[in-house]
C-alpha cells in the first residue's frame, strides 16, 4: 500500500494553508509556508543523488529548521534519523555509522561536535543551520540555506505504509544504541489514535518543548498538532518562564511534557500572570508523582494532567489515561485503539490481574516498530513469541489498567531523558585511577533520578572523585555524566562474579 506520512502536511495545508503551523520567536510559519520550504528542502536532498531510503541524519534542537528538514526527508522518501544536539563527537560518529548516514543536519551550537564526528566517516555532507544572518561554520560544511535554492516540484515521492520513515535511536542492556525502524503507517496511526484520546483540535496550540529529536516531542507533540491541523509553539529548551511566556503570549491549550517539568511548573508563582488557556496536558517519559499531579492541578485551575506510557520502539504511546473521570493516579492508564498489552512471566506466560503478579509488559499492535536496524538476532528476542518485550516491570488491575513498578533493565531516566548505565561504565573503565566501576540511579525530587557512580580504585591508585565527574563530562552529553562519585573498598558481586547493583541501591 502507497502512503507517506506527508500527508499530514500537504493534507492540513489543503484545509487551512494561512493558518500558523509553528511559532518561533517573534517568527510564524503557516502551513502553505512550511510545505512549500520543505518541498524546496527535499528537491534539494534529492539533487545530491540521495534515493529512497537513504538515512539523513538531523542534529537540531527545537528550531523551524528542524520541521522544515523533517518533512522534506519524509517527502523525499529518505529516512530521518534524530540525534540528541548535546551528543559528543565519539557518539555522533556511532550514530552515524551505524545508520549510514549519508547527510548531516547540525546547528551552529552544535557544530563543532557534529563537524570533528562528521570528518571521520566517509561519504557524509554536513549542512549548518545559522541565525541571525551569521556564517559561523567549520571548514568543510555547507550552509543550510543551499537547501532552499532548488525548485519546489511540490512532489513526494511514493512510499510504502511499511518503509521506514524515522530511525530512532534507544538502548538495551548492552549499552550499545539501537536504531528503532518506525514506518509511515506506525507514526501516522500513533499519532491519529494519540491526537483522538485526549480531543485534539485544530483550533488547539501546544507547547512543543519537549525535543523533537525524542520519540514523545515528535510523535506525541509535533506529528499529533500536523495531523489535527493545530499550531505549535516551539521552546528550544525548557525553561519555566519561558513556558509560562508562550503559555501566556499564545494562549496555548496543551502543554506535554515529563514529570520533571509539572515539577518546576507547579512551583512557579502565577501572581499576574494568566495561564487559563491552558486545558490540557500529557505526561510521559516516567512515572509522574500523584504530588506533583495535585500541586500541578491545584495552581493551573481547570487543567486535567493525562499520563501515558510508551518507547520509541512503539511509535510512542501504548496505554493512555484518557480522561479526567477515567483516569488512576500513578496508573499509565489503558493501551490505546488497536494495541494489545500483556504482563507476563519469565516464561511468556500471561499473569492475573493484581499487585502481587508483577512481570514483564509484552505488547504488540499497529504502534511496534519492524525492528532494530541490522540486529536481526537482537530484533528476533525482542519479538519472542510475536510479542515486543519492553523490559518493564508492571501489573494490571481488574480494570485492565497498568502499573509500571520497576525496569528490568538498568534504566535510568534523568529530567525525561535515557542513560543506559553501560554506556557510562565503559568511559569509567579508561579511567586509569578506577578498577571497578557501576552506575545507578538514585531519586531525585526534581530531576526523578539522578546518575551516580560507585567505584573501587585500581591496584595503587586513588580516585578523585571531583575528577572523576569532569573525566566524564569530557566525554558524555550532560545529561549522562555522574553528578556523584561514591568509592568503595570492593563492589558486591554474586556467585558467579557479577556485580550485584541492587545491593548499591
Amino acid at each position: 500500500m502507497s502512503f507517506n506520512l506527508a500527508a499530514m502536511l500537504t493534507e492540513s495545508r489543503a484545509s487551512s494553508p494561512d493558518k500558523p503551523l509553528c511559532h518561533f520567536g517573534d517568527q510564524a510559519f503557516g502551513y502553505a509556508q512550511v510545505d512549500e520550504i520543505s518541498g524546496r528542502v527535499a528537491a534539494s536532498l534529492r539533487g545530491l543523488g540521495l534515493v529512497r531510503g537513504d538515512k539523513v541524519a538531523v542534529h537540531l534542537p527545537n528550531l523551524p529548521q528542524f520541521l522544515f528538514t523533517y518533512f522534506a526527508i519524509l517527502k523525499a522518501g529518505l529516512v530521518m534519523v534524530p540525534l540528541n544536539p548535546l551528543l559528543r563527537a565519539a557518539e555522533i560518529v556511532y550514530h552515524l555509522e551505524d545508520s549510514d548516514s549519508k547527510v548531516l543536519v547540525t546547528f551552529e551550537s552544535f557544530a563543532a561536535e557534529a563537524t570533528t564526528a562528521a570528518s571521520e566517516v566517509d561519504g557524509v555532507t554536513t549542512f549548518v543551520v545559522t541565525v541571525g544572518g551569521s556564517d559561523r561554520r567549520p571548514e568543510g560544511t555547507r550552509h543550510y540555506d543551499e537547501l532552499y535554492a532548488a525548485e519546489n516540484t511540490g512532489d513526494v515521492e511514493p512510499t510504502n505504509a511499511d518503509d521506514t520513515a524515522v530511525l530512532l535511536y534507544t538502548s538495551g542492556t548492552t549499552g550499545r544504541p539501537k536504531g528503532a525502524e518506525l514506518t509511515h503507517f506506525q507514526l501516522y496511526m500513533n499519532c491519529t489514535v494519540s491526537g483522538e484520546l485526549f480531543g485534539f483540535r485544530d483550533d488547539d496550540i501546544g507547547v512543543a518543548v519537549l525535543p523533537l529529536f525524542h520519540v514523545f516531542g515528535l510523535s506525541s507533540v509535533l506529528n499529533v498538532c500536523v495531523r489535527f491541523g493545530g499550531t505549535v509553539v516551539l521552546v528550544p529548551r525548557f525553561d519555566a518562564g519561558a513556558v509560562l511566556d508562550a503559555i501566556e503570549h499564545y494562549r496555548c491549550t496543551i502543554f506535554s511534557g515529563v514529570p520533571t517539568m509539572y515539577f518546576a511548573l507547579a512551583h512557579q508563582d502565577l501572581t499576574g500572570r494568566d495561564v487559563s488557556s491552558l486545558r490540557v496536558g500529557t505526561s510521559g517519559g516516567a512515572a509522574i508523582p500523584g504530588e506533583t499531579m495535585r500541586l500541578f492541578e491545584e495552581k493551573f485551575t481547570g487543567v486535567v494532567i493525562l499520563e501515558g506510557y510508551g518507547l520509541s520502539e512503539t511509535a510512542s504511546t501504548t496505554t493512555f489515561n484518557i480522561s479526567a473521570e477515567q483516569r488512576k493516579v500513578l496508573s499509565i492508564g489503558k493501551p490505546i485503539w488497536g494495541v494489545q498489552v500483556r504482563v507476563v512471566d519469565e516464561h511468556d506466560n500471561p499473569l492475573p490481574p493484581g499487585p502481587g503478579h508483577v512481570g514483564e509488559i509484552v505488547i504488540r499492535g499497529h504502534n511496534v516498530m519492524k525492528g532494530y536496524y541490522k540486529r536481526p538476532g537482537e530484533t528476533a528476542k525482542a519479538f519472542r513469541g510475536g510479542w515486543f518485550h519492553t523490559g518493564d516491570l508492571a501489573y494490571a488491575d481488574e480494570d485492565g489498567y497498568y502499573y509500571v513498578v520497576d525496569r528490568k533493565k538498568d534504566l535510568i531516566i534523568r529530567g525525561g531523558y535515557n542513560v543506559y548505565p553501560r554506556e557510562i561504565e565503559e568511559v569509567l573503565y579508561t579511567h586509569p585511577a578506577i578498577g571497578e566501576a557501576a552506575v545507578i540511579g538514585r531519586p531525585d525530587e526534581k530531576l526523578g533520578e539522578e546518575v551516580v557512580a560507585v567505584v573501587s580504585p585500581a591496584p595503587g591508585a586513588e580516585v578523585d572523585c571531583a575528577a572523576v565527574v569532569d573525566y566524564c563530562r569530557e566525554r558524555l552529553a550532560s545529561y549522562k555524566y555522574p553528578r556523584e562519585v561514591r568509592v568503595v573498598a570492593e563492589l558486591p558481586k554474586g556467585p558467579t562474579g557479577k556485580i550485584l547493583k541492587k545491593e548499591l541501591r
